[in-house]
């Protein structure tokens, strides 16, 4: 569809270049650029192919690009390829690769959760809570503790509870006795805690795995 809307509205070759050969896909993190050409080079005639890498280690994120010389091969691509790589048209290079891998890993982790709907507003100071006695008298903080009959994956923990603005860490922590899953969610405001408490308790992740949310002593004045 991209593709004959571009032709169709006469845009020029760079435009249709930049915006339909290139593709951003999920990868293992022990992947090579030629590993992800090998993968990738019987859709088309690749032109390139890069991996996003953490700027401080130098380690793979476990994502990448591949630019194909046509955009029918990138959509071949993004058609044919295995499903685990979640590929997808990239977005074009004016746009900060960091905000495009957020909006990945979000999109990415709503689609994981299979028909559970998460309907946040993104900004906790706009939403209203209805003040019952139960919410008045339970203390609050800016640090919660998560808790599950499974083990927590911790890169998709994080992505489920970055959804809410605020977050600080997301420390995953494992029993080694059970396999249960265990983790400790902070929050720069106690707003946005109560707000990931208030939508994510008794949410099923993955589904028919029910989390347990509760607050945990972070030190400060629960008055506040």
């Amino acid at each position: 569809v991209f593709i004959a809307q571009s032709r169709a509205s006469g845009s020029h070759r760079d435009v249709e270049d930049e915006e339909l050969t290139r593709i951003f896909v999920m990868i293992p993190k022990t992947y090579t650029e030629e590993d992800l050409r090998e993968k990738f080079k019987m859709y088309g005639d690749i032109e390139y192919c890069s991996i996003i890498k953490n700027k401080t280690t130098g380690e793979s994120k476990g994502l990448g690009y591949v630019r194909y010389l046509k955009p029918s091969q990138a959509a071949r691509a993004i058609e044919e390829c295995d499903r685990s790589y979640r590929a997808i048209l990239a977005e074009p290079k004016n746009k900060s690769s960091e905000s495009f891998e957020h909006d990945y890993y979000s999109n990415n982790m709503r689609q994981d959760l299979r028909g559970n709907t998460l309907p946040f507003c993104m900004q906790p100071e706009f939403c209203s809570f209805e003040k019952t006695e139960t919410r008045i008298q339970e203390p609050v903080s800016k640090r919660l503790s998560v808790v599950s009959r499974l083990p927590f994956i911790q890169e998709q923990l994080f992505a489920l509870f970055d959804l809410i603005p605020g977050l600080e860490y997301c420390d995953v922590q494992r029993d080694p006795h059970t396999n249960s899953g265990y983790a400790v969610i902070q929050y720069s405001t106690a707003a946005s805690a109560i707000y990931a408490k208030y939508k994510l308790h008794g949410f099923e992740y993955p589904p028919g795995n029910r989390l347990t949310v509760i607050f945990l002593e972070d030190g400060n004045d629960s008055s506040e």
